[in-house]
């Protein structure tokens, strides 16, 4: 590997990483433990080809690295439209579509946003997300 080729790549890397830190991918009941332990979880239902899910894990990652405090006190998961779109969870809480993101504290939905790209939204919902945490 050539010192540009290595450059590249490692700067590729350090500019995704930021959206993919600290986000759990969704497997079943995964959303209900956590929940009933007390945790806010902020769900984003996406896919890999989406480009307004692309967008939204920009935004999600850049506000993520502005205040540290989201990573510490919420609990994000990922979970896969196209997996998971007839799981019970995704039915329960009638997700209509890929890029939608939902915030949850114990049974008590605090918000959500379908297809919704614009960084002051994003942070609106994260923002209930976090104050939901440390009530």
């Amino acid at each position: 590997m050539n010192r540009r080729t290595f450059l590249i790549t490692s700067t590729a890397a350090a500019v995704a990483l930021p959206a993919f830190a600290g986000s759990i991918d969704y497997t079943p009941g995964l959303v209900d433990r956590h929940l009933a332990a007390g945790d806010t979880v902020f769900l984003d239902f996406t896919t890999q080809w989406c480009t307004t899910c692309n967008a939204q894990k920009r935004v999600l990652g850049k506000l993520k690295g502005q205040n540290p405090a989201y990573e510490q006190n919420i609990v994000f998961i990922t979970v896969d439209y196209d997996d998971y779109r007839r799981d019970p969870l995704t039915v329960g809480l009638n997700i209509p579509r890929r890029s939608t993101l939902v915030a949850l504290k114990g049974d008590k939905e605090l918000g959500r946003i379908v297809a919704g790209t614009s960084t002051a939204q994003i942070q609106g919902l994260m923002d209930a997300a976090l104050s939901a945490s440390v009530a």
